[in-house]
């Protein structure tokens, strides 16, 4: 392995254990306070200047976190303190390769003991190659937060435009439109007061495990984001073992477990999840778009959250209750062109699941063969520029 040094893993980097910061004791503010697998709030002090690169230390092992402004890290994880002379962005690189689970010291919860990795033999670059290896996997990385970016500010925009004509009535024509009394205050004349139900099915198409479901992609309710119409993650069809019910490309996932996590999406793809969803299936194509965003609405959700079931976990309920919810019916003309505005934002919504998890596939296939050196980079001309510290 050319330009590659053999040494401890206590020669490469240095780790800390965080600090304790208990939720009373918070105060919000600008920086992060780091978990042992996501940022987990906000405070008004900081620990640890950046660059950070942060894994959990107790409970949850494995996930490895680069932090570009400074941060708390909490008493949960292992922050590195001393980089000794190696490129931040290149050793959080290398620690993902590392499966950190595997050094589990804890008999009843998991914890990673940070003295059992440091005399673990590795192999690292040389400080250029480092480089070099940052600057190609970090080219992923920044495509995959515009695409990102991208998503959030059409998620934005769909929400605005869908509150300013329905919630606000501020239509394409609503100068010209007389606004008469409904049982849900004053709406636009010719549009309706009408249940759930009469936009859109909840589908039961319920099957079991097995080769059947190969051609299809498996969605449980932790794949679905909250406040998010976009799908990023899927899992294999083997890993759906029970209560599944299937879905078809364009039909909406929603969040019945817990509504109030507010977890609707438009499926990208056919697969199958479980009954702590629904799967709603508008009555026609041109209710699509319209019916979705009345889905994604905090107040169906809230209608959801009010009418569920079960004291420990509850469950939204649909018949006699979300499909009975009253709902707008505006004009046929106002769908239509809502429809017509919506429906490509929402094909945006489905096709950025491929284009992150191509990505997400790539970067993760060279990650492995530029950290071992199997991928040589020493020759590539790499101009990584001054950022590339």
């Amino acid at each position: 392995m050319k330009n590659m040094l053999q040494l401890q893993f206590k020669n490469f980097i240095t780790l800390q254990r965080g600090f304790d910061l208990p939720k009373k004791d918070r105060v919000l503010g600008d920086y992060p306070v780091v978990a042992s697998t996501a940022i987990n709030g906000y405070h008004a002090e900081h620990k640890v200047q950046p660059p950070g690169v942060v894994t959990g230390r107790s409970g949850s092992l494995g996930e490895v976190l680069y932090i570009d402004k400074p941060f708390w890290p909490l008493n949960t994880t292992l922050w590195v303190k001393d980089f000794i002379g190696n490129l931040p962005l290149y050793v959080y690189y290398f620690l993902k390769t590392l499966d950190l689970k595997q050094y589990n010291s804890g008999a009843g919860v998991p914890t990673l003991n940070r003295n059992h990795l440091d005399t673990l033999e590795i192999a690292i670059h040389d400080f250029q190659s480092q480089r070099k290896i940052a600057f190609i996997l970090s080219a992923y990385d920044d495509l995959i937060e515009n695409n990102l970016r991208r998503i959030k500010i059409l998620e934005e925009m769909a929400q605005a435009i869908y509150r300013e004509w329905f919630v606000k009535f501020r239509f394409p024509g609503h100068e010209k439109t007389r606004m008469v009394d409904s049982p849900l205050g004053k709406i636009p004349e010719g549009w309706e007061i009408v249940p759930f139900k009469t936009l859109i099915n909840c589908v039961r198409d319920n099957t079991n495990a097995g080769d059947h479901l190969s051609d299809r992609l498996y969605v449980p309710i932790d794949c679905i984001p909250r406040h998010s119409l976009t799908l990023l993650e899927a899992k294999h069809w083997k890993e759906a073992k029970s209560s599944l019910i299937l879905f078809e490309e364009g039909d909406i996932l929603f969040g019945a477990m817990r509504p109030y996590f507010h977890k609707v999406v438009v499926a990208p793809f056919k697969g199958v999840t479980r009954t702590t969803c629904f799967v709603l299936r508008p009555k026609t194509q041109l209710f699509l778009a319209y019916a979705t965003m009345t889905a994604f609405q905090d107040e169906t959700i809230g209608f959801a959250s009010a009418h569920s079931r079960g004291a420990t976990i509850p469950y939204a309920v649909w018949d006699g209750s979300l499909a009975e919810m009253d709902v707008l019916l505006p004009s046929e003309l106002v769908i239509t062109k809502f429809s017509d505005i919506l429906s490509p934002i929402l094909r945006l919504f489905q096709a950025a699941y491929y284009k992150v998890f191509n990505l997400r596939r790539t970067r993760d296939l060279l990650l492995p063969k530029l950290i071992s050196g199997e991928l040589d980079v020493s020759e590539l001309d790499i101009k990584t520029g001054g950022h590339m510290q």
